[in-house]
This record gives structure tokens, sequence and C-alpha cells, in this order.
């Protein structure tokens, strides 16, 4: 029992089941505790998943000794508030992105995890993609020199949750979600190109949000919702280098093409992974074998299983098996330029750090 790394969960809706079931497909691992308000749904997946000890009230999980865990599977706004508790508590956190429903919301739940002495980490999915791996290593080789401009790219056709028919409204109003798009899904990608840029430092933010495209009636009076379906920024960092961002839930088009990252010797598009650089004055597009390239790492690396997923990563970590990637700090920066965008929108301006962060306002809801 002393090899195995007990957790608790806090959330066993949507998103709790999904961390569950990928729980259940790593060794080493036992989901010993669960807690949720929804006495039907927590005792069916407590049968499901055969977790022995559930809980309505989560603080009451938090006293026991023998988890060292806990992974926050709620809405936005809920996140901060239940992440610092089990801080406090003295156990490490896995959350579900976005890191909170604000910047200055995600700032505590960092500043606490570093006050607490205790690991901290935000489900960035897009950081153990394939592509993403490979992208990472050649760029820290120095493939594509000097990296100058990036692109955030993220695309649904018609995508909105509950308005086109999955999920439940909580995840179209701002009093439970506290964006759209950009919060939803604009984190795994913002996140991934912060990640692939080294983490700069942003100096500036600009952008445009928007709710356009049609919907049933009925569903939007049900919903009340109050989110963008479109969002669209561009970020300058201290370093010169760029960023501009696309990100839809809804938008009248086929489709766009993926994100890319383009430096002084060469550039890379991420799906499908693609290499383009300048050899011997001969313009070379190259694929990348991503399949052989993760084949041969996993048979070379024995760790290498432990940047498989963000579940694998945070297990792994746990047992000290891998450092933990910087995830809670790209969680920040990512919601630092959402919020940037949305006040770039309601200022008509392009706007400071400095003023994303004196505007950013605790959206945690009292628990």
């Amino acid at each position: 029992m002393s090899d195995i790394t007990r957790i608790g969960i806090v959330g066993v809706g949507q998103i709790g089941k999904r961390h569950l079931a990928r729980y259940a497909t790593i060794p080493g691992v036992a989901v010993v505790a669960a807690s949720d308000t929804n006495a039907a749904e927590l005792k069916g997946v407590a049968d499901e998943y055969a977790i022995d000890h559930t809980y309505s009230d989560f603080r009451e999980m938090l006293n026991r000794d023998d988890i060292v865990a806990v992974d926050v599977c709620l809405h936005n706004n809920l996140h901060a508030p239940v992440t610092i508790a089990a801080l406090r508590a003295g156990k490490h956190v896995f959350c579900e992105k976005p890191i909170a429903g604000s910047y200055v919301d995600g700032k505590a739940m960092v500043e606490a995890a570093q006050e607490c002495e205790r690991m901290l980490s935000i489900q960035l999915n897009r950081l153990f993609s394939k592509e993403t791996k490979i992208a990472k290593r050649m760029i820290d080789a120095g493939r594509l020199g000097e990296i100058y401009h990036a692109r955030s790219i993220g695309f649904r056709r018609r995508g909105r949750p509950f308005v086109d028919g999955y999920g439940t409204a909580n995840f179209v109003q701002k009093a439970s979600s506290a964006g759209g798009a950009l919060i939803d899904m604009g984190v795994y990608h913002i996140s991934e190109m912060l990640h692939l840029l080294g983490q700069p430092e942003i100096a500036r933010i600009s952008g445009k949000v928007y709710q356009e495209t049609g919907m049933d009636a009925a569903r939007r009076e049900q919903s009340r919702y109050d989110v963008e379906e479109l969002g669209m920024g561009f970020v300058r960092f201290t370093n010169g280098a760029t960023l501009d961002i696309l990100e839809s839930w809804a938008i009248h088009l086929g489709g766009f093409e993926s994100s890319w990252i383009v430096g002084s010797d060469g550039g890379l598009r991420l799906n499908p992974l693609s290499f383009h650089a300048t050899l011997d004055d001969v313009e070379v597009n190259a694929t990348v074998e991503v399949n052989e390239v993760d084949r041969r790492w996993h048979m070379m690396d024995p760790d290498e299983s432990g940047y498989d997923s963000p579940q694998h990563h945070w297990i792994a970590a746990l047992q000290h098996r891998v450092p933990l990637l910087p995830t809670a700090e790209l969680a920040l920066q990512t919601m630092l330029i959402s919020e940037g965008i949305y006040l770039s929108d309601e200022l008509g301006r392009e706007v400071s750090v400095e003023e994303v962060e004196s505007a950013s306002q605790s959206k945690s809801i009292a628990i």
C-alpha cells in the first residue's frame, strides 16, 4: 500500500468523471475518497470506480491524513476557494482548467501553493500532445533560431456549451464560468504557445470579443448566455516577440489553420506537425513522424509515460519521477491575457499588464 499514491476528488460531474476514467488507466494511483453535493451522483460514481469514502462536504475529506493530493473538478469560480482550502490542509492540488475565474483568484492560488510548500498543477492537456512535446524539444535545441511571433488558434463551428446541445448552462454564465471561448478552450491553446515561447514576460494586450452567431431562442433564454463565442487578441512581450489569438466556439467558417510559431531560422505548424526552413538556399517543408518519435522516446526513457497526459504527469510528479511542469504559472499567464482581452474590448484600446492586474477582481463563490 505504501507504493500507492492515494488521492481524493472534489466534484464528480462531467469533468470529474473524465478525470476518474484517466486515473483508472494509471498504475500506482488510487482515488480513495470523493466529494460532491449531489448525493445520488456521488453514490453512482463511487460505485462505478470503487471509491470507498464519500463526503457531501469536501472539508471533511481534507481531514483524511492518508490522502496526499486532491483533484478539483468544479466550475471555474469555485476553483480558488476549494484549492486554497486543500493547500492549507496540507494537500497537493491538481485543478481543472482554467486556473480560476479571474487573474487575482489564480494568483492567490499560486501564492498559497508557494506559502504552503505544496505542488499545484492545472489541467493543460495540449502541453502533453505528441506535437507539442516534439515542438518544444526542437525549439529548445535552437532549430527555429530567434523566435519572434506565434499564433494561437482554436476552432469550433458550433460548439457552445448548452445552447448547442451539450453541457449545462453554467458554462455560458459569467457568474459561474467567468468567460466563454477564451476561458473554456483558449486556455489550452494560449498556454501551449506560452510554453513553447518559454513563458516570456507579458507587456501589453489588445483584443475584441463577440457574440453574434444565432442560437435557439428558448436555449438563449434558459441559459442566460452572457459570455463570448469568439475571442481575438494580440500580445506584446517584453522581449519583442508577439502572439496573436483567435479562439472560436461558433463562427460561420469551415475551419481554421492550426497554431504556429516562427523564428529567424525556421517555423513550426503544430497540427499536423511540420517544420519549415531554408537549408543551403533551399526552402524545405518537412512533415514530422510524431508517432514514430513518441514510440522511440517511450522505449528509451522509462519516465516518458510521465508526460502522456496531465494526470499521468501529475501522478509522476507526486511520485518524484519527473519534475512538475509550471502549469499553474502558465495558466495564470493565460488568465492574465484573457482578462487583458476583455479589458481591451471594454476600453477600446491596448492595455498594459499593470492595468489588467489592477482591474482584476475576485470572482470566487463563497463556500
